[in-house]
């Protein structure tokens, strides 16, 4: 394996975990706002919890 091809097999493995990582972070986030949608955090500058409950 030549050191060209070591590269690109880094850089790929690279950009599949980065790929990995934003794609989970998206989706908690998506699971954050369908479960409780009204303990997420408003757009207010306040950053209290919607319900005592939260």
């Amino acid at each position: 394996m030549t050191l060209t091809t070591q590269k690109r097999l880094a850089w790929l493995g690279a950009l599949i975990v980065l790929a990995i990582v934003i794609a989970s972070n998206a989706h908690l986030i998506s699971v954050a706002f369908r479960s409780q949608p009204e303990c997420v955090a408003a757009k207010s500058a306040v950053a209290t919890p919607a319900r005592r409950a939260c």
